[in-house]
């Protein structure tokens, strides 16, 4: 019996902890025989700034400092997809600018995904209340099921 899910997503921030989500999406996709897409969200570099006021500010510096990030996300997705292809299984790459809930949501919802299989880091307190949570906005706002995993730190 093969489970109903052609397309799965599982989204990595380039840590070992959101790395844990892996080993399950894994196995739903081996058992589904789906595709897996491993997606990365890169943050806009104004973001990434402190202090624009301490800072001047160079696009043109800035536009080469984010194709940076985009390709050492695509270098980092594309390592673990060649580990994962020679396993038999069929692994695509996305690298998206943005912010994280809102990129991968929308990504779901324009591409018909039937999972998504990602890490909750399992921040509480003052800490989630200032970073938020991206697990959870993707949770309720997914156009599809979420399979979240408890990352152990």
């Amino acid at each position: 019996m093969s489970l109903p899910f052609r397309k799965i997503v599982v989204p990595l921030d380039g840590s070992v902890l959101a790395e844990q989500a892996l080993p399950h999406a894994e196995t739903v996709a081996q058992q589904a025989q789906a595709e897996l897409v491993l997606f990365r969200v890169v943050p806009y570099i104004t973001e990434e700034i402190v202090s624009v006021d301490a800072l001047p500010l160079d696009w043109q510096s800035l536009e080469v400092e984010q194709q940076r990030m985009v390709n050492d996300a695509t270098n980092y997705l594309q390592e673990i997809a060649l580990r994962l292809s020679t396993q038999g299984m069929q692994v695509h790459t996305v690298v998206e600018v943005g912010h994280a809930a809102d990129r991968i949501v929308d990504y779901a919802t324009a591409h018909d995904v039937d999972l998504i299989v990602m890490c909750t880091h399992g921040r509480t307190g003052v800490q989630r209340w200032l970073m938020g949570s991206v697990a959870g906005k993707v949770t309720g706002s997914a156009p599809c099921p979420v399979l979240l995993v408890r990352a152990r730190h």
